[in-house]
C-alpha cells in the first residue's frame, strides 16, 4: 500500500486578533520541529497576510477556509481563489459543514468551488461528513457518497490526486462527542473503496483527515487507524500546547 504523508490542519474558524495570532504562532512554531508530514494553518481571510510573515522560514503550511467559485466580478465580500493564490495560500477548505448548514452551500456549489480552487493551482480540502440523524437512521454512507459523487461528476475522478478529503462528522463538531475509532475508520474505508469505484490508483494516494473535536488524548488513537491521514482541527488548534500535541502524535 502506498504511504501517504500526513496532514494536521488548524482551523482557526472566526476567532482570534492580530495579538492573539502572534502569541499563538509565536508558540507554536518552536514546538512544530521534528512533527512528521504537514502542518497546515487556515485563519480567517483577515489575518492571511499576517500569517504569510509569521510563518516565513517555517514548514508551516498557509492556508484560507473558503473561497468562491467565481473567478470576479461583482460578488461583493468574497475572495476569489486567484486571490488566495497571490497571498501563497496552498490549501482552501471547501464544504465545511458550518458552510454546508449556516450558508446553504449545495453540493453543487462546492463541487464548482473544488475545480476553481484546483484551477488557480491550489489545493482543496473537500469535507463531507452527515447528521447525528443520518446517522441514526444508518444514512452516514448514502450521505456521503452523494456528497462524494457530485464532486467526481463534475470535476472527474483524478482531480482527487490534487487534494485532500476530510471527514467530518456533524454530531461530533464542537459537541465534545468525537467518532470511536472503529466508527471513523469505517468510514474512511467506505470513502476510499467510494473512489476506487473509479480510479484504484487514486483512491489509494488520497489523503482522508479525521475532523470532529480531536484533541490530544483521542489523536493517537485516531492517527494509528489504517485510513485516517491526519485530522482537521477546530477549537483545539487555538491553543498551542493543545495543538501542539496532537501535531506530535502522528507517528
Amino acid at each position: 500500500m502506498l504511504k501517504r504523508q500526513s496532514l494536521i490542519v488548524a482551523n482557526w474558524k472566526m476567532n482570534g486578533s492580530l495579538d492573539s495570532i502572534r502569541r499563538l504562532v509565536g508558540a507554536i512554531v518552536p514546538g512544530i520541529k521534528d512533527v512528521p508530514g504537514e502542518v497546515l494553518i487556515c485563519p480567517p481571510f483577515v489575518y492571511i497576510a499576517e500569517l504569510v510573515k509569521l510563518l516565513e522560514k517555517t514548514t508551516i503550511r498557509l492556508g484560507a477556509q473558503n473561497v468562491s467559485q467565481m473567478e470576479s466580478g461583482a460578488f461583493t465580500g468574497e475572495i476569489a481563489p486567484p486571490m488566495l493564490k497571490d497571498l501563497a495560500c496552498e490549501y482552501v477548505i471547501v464544504g465545511h459543514s458550518e458552510r454546508r448548514m449556516l450558508y446553504n452551500e449545495s453540493a453543487t456549489q462546492i463541487a464548482r468551488k473544488f475545480v476553481a480552487v484546483q484551477a488557480s493551482g491550489i489545493i482543496p480540502i473537500l469535507c463531507v461528513g452527515e447528521l447525528l440523524e443520518d446517522r441514526n437512521a444508518r444514512g452516514t454512507e448514502a450521505v456521503i457518497a452523494k456528497q462524494l459523487d457530485t464532486v467526481i461528476e463534475v470535476a472527474g475522478i483524478k482531480a482527487f490526486r490534487q487534494a485532500v478529503i476530510a471527514y467530518e462528522p456533524v454530531w461530533a463538531i464542537g459537541t465534545g462527542k468525537t467518532a470511536l475509532p472503529e466508527q471513523a475508520q469505517e468510514v474512511h474505508e467506505f470513502i476510499r473503496l467510494r473512489l476506487a469505484r473509479h480510479d484504484h490508483k487514486t483512491a489509494d494516494s488520497v489523503r482522508i483527515i479525521y475532523g470532529g473535536s480531536i484533541k490530544a488524548d483521542n489523536a493517537e488513537q485516531l492517527f494509528e487507524l489504517a485510513d485516517v491521514d491526519g485530522g482537521l482541527i477546530g477549537g483545539a488548534s487555538l491553543v498551542a500546547k493543545e495543538f501542539l500535541a496532537i501535531c506530535h502524535s502522528v507517528r
